[in-house]
């Protein structure tokens, strides 16, 4: 069944497709209480019960993002579909007879307005399709697990999210990318026991994460890793780069930023450090192409990520439906990633809806029975909190004349070393 919709009407068709071949529980519960409020309407199995963010004509949902910090490209695209997607829906008739409205707060990957932002919104949404920042994120989870239990599509893949039964990934954590990327440089560039492996890496929840599963995949192959932690605000990676050259690493992998990800490149090329440079899901922006980086990034530069390119054939009609609602943008990846967030939440909610339940806690509940959601390129399973919704990674390159400026290089795989690594 097709996920991808560029028109409202198939937006409805798609949805309702998807909502009636997932299983979901039917069994009424009382309401997620506190400030979660009620409200009126009819679900399939009669009295429809709702709580925070949800009235007789409108569902609330939240959006924490960044589009003035270190992921203001990223926070753009994610925000933008987001906008476009509520709009489409609302075009369609909305859902359980209800609009959507989406509340953006922009953060700035700044802490104290990210968690400031959160308290603000939290009360009165039903779930946040957007929160883009493992450490904020993780700041609030023993909130959310224990008082708030806002159901929340974290924009973040650290392993520590996992096991909360209301935030959810989609996608494999760092730890089981890195460990799928560092497979594909053994596999394609020959990495191969003894060797030395580079890794420039945030320090907090997302690099160190990402080092982890680097660390576990280099004592599986006999290999080991040279790491350089930095901040987010550091740019020029010379100091980094030199130092990895002085250990004769054999590649670099960069658990780190779009603008960390192009002085990686440009200075190792000019160092003469002709390695294979691999980057988690968000190390890369298709703005980097238009740079003094791009012959680097062309030449031997590689993201693992969950999901196709923007511009693959199959995601055409998003992309298609996101410049006409966006002439002047810029496609990436963010594109989709905010789309299939978005989609996630709203197709549990016509499953909670169907339910009789449009609350916290229904949603929660719905998107449990949500085991086969057909991504792009990857198939996602969100039964269990504990686990990610997939171990597969694709393997994308940078290419200057794909819409996003990247293709797939290698298809949806997981290693062994990635499907045996131990979960606590």
């Amino acid at each position: 069944m097709s996920r991808i919709r560029r028109l409202p009407a198939s937006a409805v068709a798609a949805a309702t497709a998807l909502a009636l071949a997932l299983t979901a529980c039917s069994s009424k519960a009382e309401d997620d209480g506190g400030d979660n409020g009620s409200g009126g309407g009819d679900g399939a199995s009669g009295e429809l019960e709702t709580g925070a963010g949800v009235t007789d004509t409108t569902i609330t949902l939240g959006a924490l993002t960044d589009m003035t910090g270190p992921y203001a490209t990223l926070g753009a695209s994610i925000t933008q579909v987001q906008q476009m997607y509520v709009e489409e829906i609302n075009g369609a008739g909305g859902i359980c007879e209800r609009e959507l409205a989406l509340e953006v707060r922009d953060h700035g990957y700044d802490p104290e307005k990210a968690i400031s932002a959160y308290n603000e919104l939290q009360p009165n949404v039903l779930a946040f399709p957007q929160f883009i920042g493992s450490p904020y994120v993780t700041a609030v989870k023993d909130q959310v697990d224990s008082t708030d239990m806002v159901p929340i599509v974290a924009q973040a893949w650290t392993a520590s999210l996992l096991g909360s039964p209301y935030i959810q990934m989609v996608g494999a954590t760092y730890d089981v990318e890195t460990i799928n990327a560092i497979d594909f440089l053994v596999s394609e560039h020959g990495l191969a026991e003894g060797d030395k492996i580079g890794q420039i890496y945030f320090e907090g929840d997302y690099g160190e994460n990402a080092l982890e599963g680097a660390e576990y995949a280099a004592e599986q192959l006999g290999m080991s890793v040279v790491g350089q932690m930095i901040k987010p605000t550091d740019e020029d990676m010379t100091a980094q780069v030199s130092a990895l050259a002085q250990e004769g690493v054999s590649a670099i992998v960069i658990s780190a930023g779009p603008r960390q990800a192009a002085s990686i490149a440009g200075v190792a090329a000019a160092a003469g450090l002709n390695v294979p440079i691999i980057g988690n899901n968000s190390a890369f922006a298709p703005q980097l192409l238009a740079t003094e980086a791009a012959p680097a990034l062309l030449n031997n530069f590689y993201i693992a990520a969950s999901t196709l390119p923007i511009g693959d054939e199959a995601a055409k009609d998003i992309a298609d439906s996101y410049l006409a609602a966006y002439p002047d943008a810029t496609l990436d990846n963010g594109v989709l990633a905010g789309y299939n967030a978005i989609e996630i939440i709203t197709e549990a909610a016509r499953l909670a809806c169907d339910n009789g339940k449009l609350t916290r806690e229904g949603l929660t509940e719905a998107l449990r029975t949500m085991s086969g959601f057909p991504g792009l390129g990857v198939t996602h399973d969100f039964s269990d909190p504990a686990n990610p919704s997939t171990l597969e990674t694709v393997i994308l390159k940078p290419d200057a004349d794909a819409p996003g400026g990247m293709v797939v290089h290698r298809e949806a795989a997981v290693s062994d070393i990635a499907g045996s690594f131990p979960r606590e």
